[in-house]
């Protein structure tokens, strides 16, 4: 676990991952969002009925070609985390790999707080029928959360305000 007493305060320093579970009208899917830990933007998401983890890969491929590579990249431990595949391509990327320490949900605070406010505000409201209508609905959700749904811990401003005015003034400095 690589961010113990790390202090971190810019995007791209840390790169957080995981997976939950997404109930239907009839079953279930899963869902792997990538977040910026600084900003809590949502970098990437991939939905699927299954837990096999090249839906992990994919979204982490996304990710990497749309914001180039974090210096650290945290997960848990999970099986689809710690493969070849998906270590893989971190390490191809440059990055360095952190898992949360068994059973330790807060080690990946923030994104367990995305999966909360996601099924509370879009999820439980909705009962998706199939996989095209959940993946429309995470999107539009998505993009609020993204874009328009202010955060507290970000004094106000949105993921994207957040992630997009702290790399300008990186390149500014």
């Amino acid at each position: 676990y690589l961010l113990r007493d790390l202090v971190i305060d810019r995007p791209n320093q840390v790169w957080c991952a995981d997976i939950t579970y997404i109930p239907m009208r009839r079953g279930f899917h899963y869902l792997i969002a990538i977040m910026d830990w600084s900003t809590r933007k949502v970098l990437s998401w991939r939905v699927s009925n299954t837990m096999d983890g090249e839906f992990c890969i994919e979204a982490l491929e996304e990710a990497l070609a749309r914001f180039g590579c974090p210096e650290i990249f945290n997960t848990d431990q999970g099986s689809q985390f710690t493969s070849p595949r998906f270590t893989g391509v971190l390490e191809k990327a440059g990055a360095r790999i952190s898992m949360d320490g068994r059973g330790r949900w807060m080690d990946n605070v923030f994104i367990e707080r995305l999966w909360r406010s996601l099924k509370y505000e879009c999820i439980y409201l909705n009962a998706f029928e199939t996989g095209s209508e959940l993946r429309a609905g995470l999107t539009w959700w998505i993009g609020y959360y993204n874009a328009r749904r202010p955060h507290s811990t970000l004094t106000g401003r949105t993921p994207d305000d957040a992630y997009w005015a702290s790399g300008m003034d990186q390149l500014a400095a």
